[in-house]
């Protein structure tokens, strides 16, 4: 089914969002980018689109459009699009500062990602960054800010130096990279930041200390 220069546009942005950030645009992503006076209108877009065949969308939940088809240059549609979207399990925040926050380890909600950035998901989750002392590290190009969400290979608790991981210390979350310091054992949790007031973290044997896993990928707030 054909659509209008203007649904089109609407498509081509929720197309562009799910490609840069790997999740959708909430109705409020969309009203604010095409400064629509109200998300309903927004939502009569999404409406259309989905009539349309080019998107679905689950009722009642935020940022689930997942676009199903792509219109071609003689106006055709191919389906099925590879872009995609998954859901994984957010656990809660990590600290990204001195290791502050509890680690409950229940599921609080879910985001979406792109298929295209994980080969699996039964063995990822996802935490919520809070604090700065992680802004200057890099994951696939991708530095960890107040409020990303890092996604977490779990199964992976064996990490080399250099790796960015998630480690509970006596009870509490942390992101850092992880350097063993081969002559003395002494394990350490490096912050990468622009604020100088971080230091690194020095694990001693009196620590209840554990790797959690290791950091695979940065979803973009």
């Amino acid at each position: 089914m054909n659509i209008t220069k203007k649904q089109h546009a609407v498509l081509d942005y929720v197309r562009a969002h799910i490609e840069e950030k790997s999740y959708s645009p909430s109705l409020d992503d969309i009203r604010k980018n095409f400064k629509f006076a109200s998300v309903s209108t927004a939502h009569h877009y999404v409406t259309k689109l989905k009539e349309a065949g080019y998107i679905e969308c689950e009722e009642g939940r935020s940022r689930a459009i997942k676009i199903v088809t792509e219109e071609l240059q003689d106006g055709s549609i191919l389906s099925p699009m590879v872009v995609d979207s998954i859901a994984i399990p957010i656990v809660g925040a990590a600290n990204c500062g001195a290791a502050s926050l509890l680690a409950e380890g229940e599921v609080e909600g879910y985001v979406k990602v792109t298929r295209s950035l994980l080969r699996r998901r039964d063995n990822v989750f996802a935490v919520q960054a809070e604090g700065d002392s992680m802004n200057l590290a890099s994951i696939d190009g991708k530095n960890i800010e107040e409020g990303d969400y890092v996604l977490i290979d779990f199964q992976n608790i064996d990490p080399k130096d250099g790796d960015y991981v998630l480690s509970v210390i006596d009870g509490c979350a942390n992101l850092k990279k992880f350097y063993n310091d081969p002559k003395t054992g002494t394990i350490a949790l490096i912050p990468e930041s622009d604020n100088k007031e971080h230091k690194p973290i020095f694990i001693s044997s009196e620590d209840d200390f554990m790797i959690n896993g290791k950091i695979i990928a940065v979803i973009k707030k």
